[in-house]
């Protein structure tokens, strides 16, 4: 077999820069000045359709959209439980009645938590018609409920100014999280129940915990700018031999056939658990 013969290293370069540029063709990398051009045409043409392609579909897609109301909400259909104050680590409230340290970030929680509940932060607010559902699908501007801290009896912060912390009565305020639309039916209420008897007893504000129907539904932040949701204050009077213990405590939504209060998969759907314990 003969070997293939080696190319001089002149004659490669020479070919190189004839590729490159042929002056005899005006061909530049193999194309002439026409070709390239229309080559560059095309792409032009090829790209500049799809980025309209693309800005048109996302166009219609936005037109589906709106600004105030999400376009799916059958993923959340029933709202969790929170509680203020919310510890920091596990739901866990440890404190010493008599050691105003050990609970004062807990007052101060609360304290911040209700102040966009006080009247003069809800001027803009109305008084509604207790116990009816307050429907304002048709109206433009959506009005908010008026939600009196007064309602929260001694968990208002207005009677006793450390919510129960000094006198082992300690305060927590349950709400419900905000679901867009979402009208309960019947008499909603929040009903709390120790993990073991004796150990604490319980008393709500507003009477029974119940969360008025005038509340709902509610239509977003955008359209319901002022919309407070409505507060039950869950005050527990731990017993004296309790003291040092951990009580856990659950509490659920009850009374409104379509609020779930029970699921495996989400602990906090209708219902919130959390533990005190009190020292002296």
């Amino acid at each position: 077999m003969a070997k293939e013969t080696t190319k001089p290293f002149r004659q490669s370069m020479a070919e190189w820069r004839q590729f490159i540029y042929n002056p005899n063709s005006g061909e530049f990398l193999g194309r002439t000045a026409k070709s390239w051009g229309l080559i560059l045409l095309f792409y032009l043409v090829f790209y500049g359709f799809l980025a309209a392609l693309f800005t048109f579909t996302l166009w219609v897609m936005l037109q589906t959209l709106s600004n105030d109301i999400p376009k799916y909400r059958d993923r959340i259909s029933s709202p969790g439980l929170m509680i203020s104050p919310k510890p920091d680590t596990a739901l866990e409230f440890h404190f010493n009645k008599s050691d105003s340290q050990s609970y004062a970030e807990y007052v101060t929680t609360l304290q911040n938590f209700l102040e966009s509940y006080n009247d003069s932060k809800q001027s803009q607010n109305i008084d509604c018609t207790r116990g009816k559902i307050f429907d304002q699908s048709e109206a433009a501007v959506k009005k908010a409920c008026r939600f009196n801290l007064s309602d929260l009896g001694p968990c208002s912060g207005k009677e006793d100014a450390n919510f129960g912390y000094s006198k082992g009565t300690p305060c927590v305020l349950v709400k419900m999280n905000r679901i867009i639309g979402l009208k309960p039916e019947g008499e909603p209420h929040i009903q709390c129940n120790p993990k073991e008897e004796g150990m604490v007893s319980i008393n709500y504000f507003p009477r029974n915990g119940a969360m008025d129907l005038m509340y709902f539904p509610y239509y977003g932040k955008n359209l319901h700018a002022h919309y407070l949701q409505p507060l039950v204050a869950v005050q527990l009077a731990i017993a004296p031999n309790a003291t040092k213990e951990e009580i856990t405590i659950e509490c659920k939504i009850h009374g409104s056939p379509n609020l779930k209060n029970q699921d495996d998969r989400d602990k906090f759907l209708g219902r919130i658990a959390f533990e005190v314990m009190m020292s002296e």
